[in-house]
């Protein structure tokens, strides 16, 4: 079948448009004229510009598509939702929706994130009905804050008769993260840039599953239901020991003290403010890297879709692999 990937060049677009070849189906990506798409040189994927905001150009992409995969995002820890957030991730998702309706192409599988969702408020994984409560634990950022409004975009074309459904992903790990962007933590932990891990927990879940899911929620999902696409819940600190052992690396041996961390937080909102440029740490990071309600259940995924993710620790081997080969990282050194 005939299908389309907005946001290929990044490493969830990347491994869903090799896994979607996998399956033997055609691939047509979008891009921006500045994406950098080397290290797919290899697949037969069929490369069109269209930047997010040109309807037409899009439309034309999107012809004879059977499903649009809308990975395409604009991703940051700014506090607030700047011009630039709601553009790609809000005005976006609405120009991809009027650009299918032109083309008449199928279903949209749109590429949400569990930041959208909610925060435990019980102790027990979020499912994709928790309520959103981020605003008043103070962690609604700009990211979370527009693709929340992005899901609302696509729930009100849904109710408008269009065929759409929703995936939200967890923190993915996996090849071909060229930029790289979640693999980033894999990177400072191997270069020792990690100074100390913080209690709080997350998700994490194998790219390609992640992938395999978005595509089992092309043919089996509910329209208009939303689907969370994760794995493992487990603290930081035990990911960095995963990611550790794996590597073979010392793991970082204390915990960052919560008043530091949440004055280097502080210092980030400043700059931030000051300059209007995103810091490389703010005080929502910081409650992030602290919260320990950052859980989450693919009960439904696997009950309805037929979700099945494997263990964490290929996601990081092959991550890993592939980051030392594409120049991320140096390779390891040869055994004696």
């Amino acid at each position: 079948m005939r299908t389309v990937v907005t946001g290929a060049s990044g490493l969830l677009g990347s491994n869903l448009a090799i896994e979607l070849l996998r399956q033997g189906h055609s691939v047509r990506a979008t891009r921006r004229a500045n994406s950098r798409v080397a290290h797919l040189e290899a697949f037969a994927i069929d490369w069109c510009d269209a930047d997010l905001g040109d309807e037409p150009a899009l439309a034309r992409a999107f012809e004879g598509a059977d499903a649009v995969f809308h990975c395409a995002a604009l991703v940051s820890i700014q506090r607030r939702a700047s011009p630039a957030l709601v553009a790609a991730n809000v005005d976006g998702t609405r120009h991809v929706l009027a650009a299918m309706r032109s083309a008449g192409a199928g279903r949209l599988i749109h590429c949400s994130t569990v930041g959208a969702v909610g925060l435990s408020e019980d102790g027990r994984p979020c499912d994709e009905d928790a309520r959103w409560n981020f605003a008043e634990r103070g962690m609604d950022d700009g990211y979370v804050t527009t693709k929340r409004r992005a899901e609302d975009v696509v729930r009100d074309a849904v109710a408008a008769g269009a065929d759409a459904v929703i995936c939200n992903p967890c923190w993915m790990f996996g090849p071909y993260d060229a930029r790289p962007s979640s693999g980033r933590m894999i990177v400072d932990l191997v270069r020792r840039r990690v100074p100390g891990w913080t209690p709080g927990f997350n998700n994490f879940v194998d790219v390609r599953d992640v992938a395999r899911g978005m595509i089992l929620a092309w043919h089996r999902g509910q329209p208009g239901r939303r689907y969370i696409l994760g794995n493992e819940n487990m603290p930081y600190r035990d990911m960095f020991l995963k990611i550790a052992e794996i590597a073979g690396v010392p793991a970082p041996t204390r915990e960052v003290p919560r008043w530091l961390a949440r004055l280097l937080g502080r210092l980030g909102d400043v700059q931030e403010r000051l300059t209007g440029r995103e810091p490389l740490v703010n005080s929502v990071a910081v409650g992030y890297g602290f919260c320990p309600d950052f859980i989450f259940s693919s009960e439904r995924a696997r009950r309805e879709l037929g979700y099945a993710p494997g263990p964490i620790d290929d996601a990081i081997a092959d991550a890993l692999a592939w980051l030392r080969q594409h120049g991320a990282l140096r390779p390891s050194a040869p055994p004696a």
